[in-house]
C-alpha cells in the first residue's frame, strides 16, 4: 500500500506563506470599492424611505387612517406616530444621502425599518425581505461608516486644524 500524503496537507504548506501577498494585492481594490458601494447603498436605502415618505404626505387623511386602522406603532399614538415616521422617512433619508451625520441617519432609519415592521400585524413575506435587506446595508452603514465621498468629510476638510 502507497502512503502518499494527503492534498490538503501537501498543498497547505505552499500556500500559507502566500497569502499575506494574496491580501496586499486585494487590499487596495477592495478599499478603492469602499465609498463608492456606500454611496449606492446609501442611494438604495434612502429612496425606499423617501419615497414613502413622499407617499404618506400626498395624502394626509390616508396616512392619519392608515396609522389609526392598520399600523400599530407601540408607545405612540396613530397621530404622533404618524408625523414622526413621515418626518424620519423624508429627513433620515437626504442626511444620508448627503453623508451628514451619516452613521446617525443609517441608525435613526434602522429605527423606522424595525418600527415599520413591529407595526404591522400580517406583513407579507416579500416585504418583509425588502425590510430585512434595508436593514443590512443600515446595519452597514452604521458600523462601518458612509465612506469617504460625504458632506462630514468635505466640512471637516474645511475646518481650521486646532494647533
Amino acid at each position: 500500500m502507497n502512503q502518499t500524503t494527503p492534498m490538503p496537507a501537501r498543498f497547505w504548506p505552499t500556500f500559507a506563506p502566500r497569502i499575506p501577498l494574496l491580501w496586499r494585492w486585494l487590499d487596495a481594490p477592495l478599499d478603492a470599492l469602499q465609498s463608492p458601494l456606500a454611496l449606492f447603498g446609501r442611494l438604495y436605502v434612502a429612496q425606499a424611505f423617501f419615497l414613502s415618505g413622499l407617499t404618506k404626505l400626498r395624502d394626509w387623511d390616508i396616512t392619519l387612517a392608515l396609522f389609526t386602522d392598520e399600523y400599530h406603532v407601540p408607545l405612540l399614538s396613530p397621530e404622533v406616530a404618524a408625523y414622526a415616521g413621515t418626518a424620519g422617512e423624508l429627513v433620515l433619508p437626504v442626511l444620508l444621502v448627503l453623508g451628514l451625520g451619516g452613521r446617525i441617519a443609517a441608525l435613526g432609519l434602522t429605527v423606522v425599518n424595525i418600527a415599520a415592521v413591529l407595526s404591522l400585524s400580517d406583513i407579507a413575506p416579500a416585504a418583509l425581505q425588502q425590510h430585512i435587506s434595508w436593514g443590512i446595508v443600515l446595519a452597514a452603514l452604521a458600523v462601518v461608516g458612509s465612506g469617504r465621498w460625504t458632506l462630514d468629510r468635505v466640512l471637516g476638510s474645511l475646518r481650521p486644524s486646532a494647533e
